[in-house]
């Protein structure tokens, strides 16, 4: 089943196809049952990462930095460190070098939301952060969810980046269940009077400008009950296991060291941090008069006519543009001084 691509607007193109393998079928199935028990969501704020658009397919842009920092600029200098260490560690060619470092010279000094480096075109994105939630707390993982072929309780471990390899594409066909939640999100405003009035203004025109929706791969965080719900306190991760691993870690040694417990109470925190891990796919515990939960949690960004949705003004940035990294020639020496190296730089 597809939709009329004659007469929808580019953005509004939305396929959808009936699972042709078991995998599929399951996640199928597992998005019913959630959509049945989960009936309310509430929307967390913004988030932001950098995508690149593919040379191959103008509509579709890769994920190069996960879109999971809480402010353009954080984006922006993830931004400037990826292009550093290519220039540093993955380039023979002194031209390209010296394309890559136009590129980290821009980010340096300006707050841009998009900038070509050596004709690739990179954009900062913005994407709403949400979870559903049923009358006893947040959704939490799915048996389909991705997990480590081998679970590691060790934080020090790789963790895979959430969209590690993923495309954005809004017209890619997904299953039923997932074109039906795109449906229903795409209204999905900020309305709340709590907001300020530019924020909700803002959100509503952003309805019109990118009326299209593409939803991420689900990630995780782990979340502490507080009066009247539930608060962030770790996260995002791309699996369950990471956020579970990473409870573990602090039921074991990090909460007991910020809470100030005697010796019997972290006595007691170790053997709960202990019992969590022999449970293995387990999503909520207590502790003390604290509960946690494993939330699964979902980011939708905005899709336009020109891609993906960027920085709102109203978006907060925490800090402007700076100097992350030690000035390189085109040769790939460092130099550790306060001399400044301007090339050439490469705009859209």
């Amino acid at each position: 089943m597809t939709s009329d691509e004659e007469t929808c607007a580019p953005p509004l193109v939305m396929r959808v196809a009936e699972p042709d393998h078991p995998v599929a079928a399951a996640m199928e199935a597992d998005a019913a049952v959630a959509a049945r028990r989960y009936r309310h969501y509430t929307v967390r704020g913004p988030l932001f990462g950098v995508a690149a658009q593919c040379a191959d397919h103008p509509d579709r842009w890769e994920v190069v930095c996960p879109i999971t920092d809480g402010s353009g600029q954080q984006a922006r200098d993830r931004l400037q460190s990826a292009l550093f260490f290519r220039a540093k560690d993955d380039i023979d060619d002194p031209e390209q070098r010296r394309r890559l470092i136009a590129g980290v010279a821009v980010l340096e000094k300006e707050a841009v939301d998009e900038l070509v480096v050596d004709g690739r075109r990179y954009r900062v994105v913005r994407a709403d952060e949400f979870l559903y939630l049923d009358d006893d707390g947040p959704e939490t993982a799915r048996p389909t969810d991705p997990q480590p072929a081998r679970p590691v309780w060790d934080t020090r471990g790789r963790e895979p980046e959430p969209d590690e390899g993923y495309v954005i594409d809004h017209t890619a066909a997904s299953g039923l269940m997932a074109g039906a939640e795109r449906l229903a999100l795409r209204d999905l405003a900020y309305r709340a009077d709590s907001y300020p009035p530019q924020v909700r203004r803002e959100s509503e025109r952003a309805l019109e400008t990118h009326p299209g929706v593409v939803l991420l791969p689900p990630s995780f965080r782990v979340v502490e009950r507080c009066p009247g719900g539930w608060t962030m306190t770790a996260g995002p991760f791309a699996t369950a296991h990471g956020a579970r691993t990473f409870l573990y870690a602090a039921l074991k040694l990090t909460f007991p060291m910020l809470l100030d417990l005697g010796a019997e109470e972290k006595e007691e925190y170790v053997r709960i941090a202990e019992e969590w891990r022999r449970r293995g796919d387990a999503n909520r515990v207590s502790a003390g008069e604290k509960e946690y939960a494993i939330a699964r949690i979902g980011r939708l960004v905005r899709i336009g006519a020109d891609g993906p949705e960027g920085p709102r003004p109203s978006d907060i940035d925490p800090h402007g543009p700076m100097r992350m990294h030690p000035r390189m020639d085109p040769d790939g020496a460092l130099h550790y001084d306060d001399e400044e190296y301007d090339p050439a730089v490469l705009r859209p």
